[in-house]
């Protein structure tokens, strides 16, 4: 392990890696560029969040064209079709103040990764962390 992970990060680079969760990694993105003008690269901590966010919001948008790409091939099917349509209508229902099951699952996962990035901790998710620290650490 590197000495940057055994200092405490600062509050800039807890609420940048905080707000790059809460925008869909562009805080962060844009912040590398920022940083890459000045020549200057953000701590191992920051950069940590921001690969995260930015990995975990591609992957949902993957994984969500994906899904919608198969529910529209499998409502050509007669008998699925019903089951599937059910199945779709039950996790988009709103049903906790306005929120479907979906959208709690994706705001509860969104939250707890901002709120242990403003804490100054590396937040963990199981299959993307995994990815994250194998294919993109120096």
């Amino acid at each position: 392990m590197s000495s940057s992970y055994n200092r405490a990060p600062g509050l800039f680079d807890r609420v940048m890696s905080g707000l790059t969760y809460l925008s869909v990694g562009m805080v962060g993105f844009v912040w590398l560029i920022v940083c890459a003008f000045r020549g200057r690269y953000p701590d191992e901590f920051l950069m940590y969040h921001i690969k995260q966010s930015i990995f975990f919001s591609l992957c949902y948008i993957l994984m969500d064209a994906v899904f919608w790409f198969l529910v529209k091939i499998l409502e050509y099917i007669p008998f699925i079709n019903k089951l599937v349509r059910q199945i779709v209508f039950i996790f988009n229902q709103p049903m906790v103040v306005g929120y479907s099951i979906m959208q709690c699952v994706i705001y509860g996962i969104v939250i707890y990764l901002a709120v242990f990035a403003m804490m100054g901790l590396y937040s963990y998710l199981p299959v993307l962390s995994d990815i994250l620290n194998g294919y993109f650490r120096k």
